[in-house]
């Protein structure tokens, strides 16, 4: 099973709708678009890798669905508009937009709708093979970094479901159990949407690795009683001076800085943005309603505001150690000022 694919059959963009978890199993399937990106919008696939990959096949959609009404420049321009209002539905994930440039620039270089087409799927379709191996290679280098028998703390979902197959931050766990260690996970429920709860525990539960679900506040107490030995989680931008993940992460790397816990942060090299810092990069608020209802009981009184961001910034002064693809980085993160291709340990 996976999260996100092409369809060969029926010529459509395939992918598990993610808001039904874990009460449901329910595949989407399209060739528009204009629902890719409400869907994309709704969470219904998210994660920062399955983003970059659903950002490709976008760019497949739209130009399959002007190759046969536009040619030349007003071709370029309907999948250009595309891209851009693909690119706008997530802001603070960099990898949607990764995804959609390398996309789009394969198309632009073709001479024909058609071929465009073609160009744009075969990188979507890369993308897409080249994530389950550079998260082999995550998990791979992770699973060294965990102790034989240890208790695990993740936040949100940085696993199959956040990425193609195998994960990252979940990738790191299950390379590890792979390995032959003893890891158990607690997962932090992640409000308002519950991430954790609803997906780290339903991935996590079908693999056969012991997870418990604990409340976002309760990890701080655990950490001081001795019941966590390590943080990991994904990524969903990181800078030269900081880590974005969905909110409620700093406050855990504050936590884990003050009991001498590790705080390992997992993603692909595609993750990386060495030309931004924190200060650049704009910080996703959500709807009122994911904070004032759940499950159809009011939560609030109307009329009481909101603040809801998506995501927060740690800075990497309290991240022990980043494992990409490419390797494992530690303080003080030199390959984020510059780029650097070589394999590192």
């Amino acid at each position: 099973m996976r999260t996100i694919t092409w369809n060969t059959e029926g010529q459509c963009l395939s992918y598990i709708d993610q808001t039904r978890l874990p009460a449901e199993l329910v595949t989407v399937e399209t060739q528009s678009v204009t629902r890719l990106a409400d869907g994309i919008r709704r969470l219904e696939v998210r994660g920062a890798p399955a983003l970059g990959v659903a950002g490709a096949y976008g760019v497949a959609l739209s130009c399959q669905s002007h190759q046969n009404k536009e040619t030349g420049a007003a071709f370029r321009n309907a999948i250009e508009t595309d891209a851009a209002f693909l690119r706008a539905t997530r802001p603070t994930a960099v990898n949607l937009g990764w995804g959609i440039d390398r996309a789009l620039q394969n198309a632009l270089r073709e001479d024909t709708p058609a071929a465009a087409y073609d160009a744009a799927l075969r990188e979507a379709q890369a993308i897409e093979a080249e994530d389950i191996t550079l998260c082999h290679r995550i998990g791979a280098y992770g699973a060294s970094l965990l102790p034989d028998t240890c208790t695990v703390l993740t936040h949100c979902n940085a696993g199959a479901l956040a990425c193609v197959e195998w994960g990252t931050a979940l990738g790191v766990i299950r390379s590890a159990v792979e390995a032959g260690k003893n890891i158990s996970v607690l997962s932090c429920e992640t409000r308002p949407l519950n991430q954790g709860s609803r997906l780290t525990a339903f991935e996590l539960h079908a693999d056969g690795i012991p997870v418990k679900t604990i409340p976002d506040s309760a990890a701080a107490h655990l950490m001081r009683r001795g019941m966590i030995d390590a943080v990991v989680v994904g990524a969903d931008r990181i800078t030269p001076d900081a880590v974005f993940n969905k909110i409620g992460t700093y406050m855990h790397a504050i936590c884990a800085h003050h009991h001498s816990i590790p705080f390992y942060v997992a993603a692909p090299y595609s993750t990386l943005d060495t030309g931004r810092r924190e200060a650049d990069v704009e910080i996703e608020e959500r709807a009122r309603d994911e904070l004032a209802s759940c499950g159809g009981r009011q939560l609030m009184p109307d009329g009481v505001g909101t603040v809801n961001p998506a995501f927060d910034a740690t800075p990497l002064t309290l991240v022990t150690a980043i494992i990409t693809d490419r390797g494992v980085l530690r303080h003080p993160y030199d390959e984020l000022t510059h780029s650097d291709t070589r394999e590192m340990t």
